[in-house]
């Protein structure tokens, strides 16, 4: 039975830790009594194991720092100085791409892979909250996206020479035109399946970032082009979707080959460091611009993630027939779920 305290016990106590010399946050900090405190060559392979693929991708390789440089040494050992001191290491040394700025994204990626493992540390017992010392540590300021809207005449640029080079263009063309209209992320189409293609309504399961899942309206065309593509490249329904003609699945090295092999043919993409993702800020700014602010973040998966799209998404949630319906204005073609005036917009 939980008793509550009163004022007058707590102003009680808050005299005799003052007495002994002891703050109350110095209670909170006291390590876990009976559990040994691993050092973080023994539990990093635990969390390894523990997270989703997408952190593991994102993660893997600052967790491997982290043994190299602490290995040896116990969780409860490391200081904030030291976490910061390694920050500012691997900032410096962060490759110098074309598009670097200033190792901000490495800085902000150690510090986020260390509080995911002093969580489940936390979480196990091993240590106290109060103790974590990445939560000391400030995040790089993130700069701002130089991503924007293509243009109408980068786009179909980027469009053609997808279309008319390399080893596959139909896969690439594919691979384009599925972003354009869907705004979706790499992952969403690279885990696509055969099984995740509702053909009569004309959607598609998006399965993104933080083990979300959604499903995405298409336009008639592509879902035939999907549906012919899985045919054609030996895709079972439980499989990944795209193939290459081998029947081999598409990952993430082919966005890689083909945006580099963009770059050498439009000098622009290489400059600018043009990706999928410029895709998705290009039908999301139409979408904003022709249907709203609600629209747009329903289309772009972030209706159901205030902390992501802010509080005012849970008041202007979008329906999939509006999804659906700025879909039919962007691709020029009727959408079965489509609100009835849109016929007005593809006539």
């Amino acid at each position: 039975m939980t008793v509550q305290a009163t004022p007058e016990v707590v102003a009680a106590a808050r005299i005799l830790l003052d007495q002994m010399g002891i703050r109350p946050e110095d209670l909170l900090k006291q390590a876990v009594v009976g559990k040994p405190v691993p050092t973080f060559a023994e539990y990093v392979p635990v969390v390894t194991a523990a997270v989703a693929a997408g952190s593991r991708r994102t993660y893997g390789s600052y967790w491997c720092k982290v043994v190299e440089r602490w290995g040896d040494r116990r969780l409860n050992e490391v200081t904030p100085t030291e976490v910061e001191t390694l920050m500012r290491q691997l900032q410096e040394s962060a490759v110098r791409r074309s598009n670097f700025r200033g190792g901000s994204s490495t800085g902000e990626h150690l510090i986020a892979a260390l509080r995911c493992l002093y969580r489940r540390a936390a979480a196990d017992g091993l240590i106290a909250e109060a103790n974590d010392p990445s939560r000391m540590v400030a995040k790089p300021r993130r700069p701002a996206s130089t991503r924007s809207a293509l243009p109408d005449e980068r786009l179909g640029e980027l469009l053609a020479a997808a279309s008319t080079s390399g080893d596959d263009p139909e896969l690439d063309a594919l691979i384009l035109r599925f972003h354009i209209e869907t705004a979706c992320r790499r992952g969403g189409l690279l885990r696509l399946r055969p099984m995740d293609l509702d053909v009569q309504q004309c959607l598609v399961m998006l399965r993104e970032k933080g083990e979300s899942f959604r499903w995405q309206p298409v336009s008639p065309t592509l879902m035939d082009f999907l549906q012919h593509h899985a045919k054609q490249r030996g895709a079972t329904p439980d499989q990944t979707l795209l193939r290459y003609r081998n029947g081999k699945p598409v990952g993430r090295r082919r966005y890689d080959g083909l945006f580099t092999r963009l770059g050498l043919l439009l000098p622009w993409v290489a400059a600018q460091q043009i990706s999928a993702h410029w895709l998705r800020h290009t039908t999301l700014t139409w979408v904003e611009r022709v249907y709203g602010y609600g629209v747009a973040l329903a289309y772009a998966g972030h209706a159901e993630s205030p902390s992501e799209a802010g509080t005012t998404a849970r008041y202007v949630k979008a329906t999939q027939q509006e999804v659906a319906t700025a879909l039919a204005g962007l691709t020029g073609e009727r959408h079965p779920l489509a609100l009835p005036d849109a016929a007005d917009l593809v006539a």
